[in-house]
């Protein structure tokens, strides 16, 4: 049952991950579920104050990458447009790894606020602000997701 219990916290964990990348999946989440599974392995012992203190900065950090964006896209000026086409053009980047992903978030992004009726020197303003933002919430997610994923490790190292 402990493998079983390792394996599904580490499929959960790199699912998180992989979350922190891609903003509409639950990053910090799905780490901190595969922490809190992992908790009831025999391999690894997380006291009350861990998991209260893990739990209020990942609500927080997840609860910023919803709002940061959407607040640096109003600031600046964006359109829904453009946060629609930064969305689709991240999933159509992906195919080329993080690169492609920054830049069809950008590009989707420029394409979208031209489709708004933005003229294309205000739409690239916009975009550069609005990604800054995006930036910013993806780097606190992988931080915390990294972090999870050391606790992680360091219980696993003890086995093996």
């Amino acid at each position: 049952m402990d493998t079983f219990l390792i394996i599904l916290a580490g499929i959960f964990l790199l699912t998180g991950l992989t979350g922190c990348i891609f903003s509409k999946l639950p990053g910090t989440m799905l780490c901190y579920l595969g922490i809190i599974i992992l908790q009831y392995s025999s391999i690894a012992e997380f006291s009350v104050h861990f998991f209260i203190k893990w739990g209020v900065l990942v609500i927080a950090v997840q609860g910023l990458d919803y709002l940061i964006p959407d607040w640096g896209n109003r600031k600046f000026g964006g359109s829904k447009k453009g946060v629609w086409g930064s969305l689709l053009g991240m999933l159509a980047g992906i195919y080329f790894g993080p690169i492609g992903i920054t830049l069809g978030a950008i590009s989707g992004a420029f394409m979208g606020e031209l489709v708004a009726g933005k003229v294309s020197n205000t739409a690239i303003q916009y975009r550069f602000g609005a990604f800054t933002f995006f930036i910013l919430g993806t780097i606190s997610q992988l931080t915390v997701a990294g972090i999870m994923i050391y606790y992680y490790v360091e219980n696993l190292s003890y086995i093996l």
